[in-house]
């Protein structure tokens, strides 16, 4: 997806989705896109406002439309009364989110393609599957190629989120492995979204 695109995406919810990226989406155009954004007021409807809070997680988190139904589903299994919190800390541990998290790539998207190549050991062992979700105590650490990576450098010098309270890193100073601490929860989320408005949206669509 191009910068392009990421902003366009950003400026059309009103907000910055840090897996996404590069920040300053909404610094120059802090209105939706298209020829009549800077005037356009638009009158959201209740849908509206669910499809909107459902989309800052469908585009933060890098999924599809079924991806993202797969895990509401798995979540309502492991935890029917508050559901939401579980699908937050499925999506929270996810390999590839927890690598952003950890600050080794400065998206969601650059840390799924540092896990595709090979680039990223849980306990030890290689993994390729960005969407494993990991467990309590489980750790992450990068490969020694990821390390002289200049992509990775960048990022580990200036992640694009201070790392959340459910991770730490084995060694602060060095900060090339961490590890799972507890279950995230929907504080977790590194921007403004409604829990309601998403369970309010799956309800109505029987999923």
């Amino acid at each position: 997806m191009s910068e392009r695109k990421k902003f366009r995406i950003q400026r059309s919810l009103g907000i910055e989705l840090p897996g996404l990226g590069k920040p300053g989406a909404l610094e120059k155009r802090n209105y939706p896109p298209g020829q009549h954004g800077r005037l356009q007021k638009r009158r959201i409807t209740q849908f509206g406002a669910q499809l909107y809070e459902k989309q800052k997680l469908l585009f933060h988190y890098g999924l599809r439309e079924e991806q993202l139904r797969r895990f509401v589903r798995k979540a309502k299994s492991l935890n029917a009364s508050n559901w939401m919190e579980s699908l937050i800390g499925l999506l929270e541990r996810r390999l590839d989110n927890v690598v952003f998290r950890l600050g080794f790539a400065r998206s969601i998207a650059g840390a799924r393609q540092l896990v595709s190549h090979g680039h990223i050991f849980v306990n030890g062992r290689r993994q390729t599957i960005g969407s494993m979700v990991l467990r309590i105590g489980e750790r992450v650490h990068l490969s020694e190629r990821a390390k002289q990576m200049t992509a990775v450098q960048s990022a580990r010098e200036n992640p694009r989120l201070d790392l959340p309270s459910y991770l730490q890193f084995d060694n602060p100073a060095t900060k090339e492995s961490g590890m799972i601490l507890a279950f995230p929860g929907v504080g977790h989320v590194p921007f403004e979204f409604s829990a309601a408005q998403v369970a309010e949206y799956y309800a109505k669509r029987g999923v």
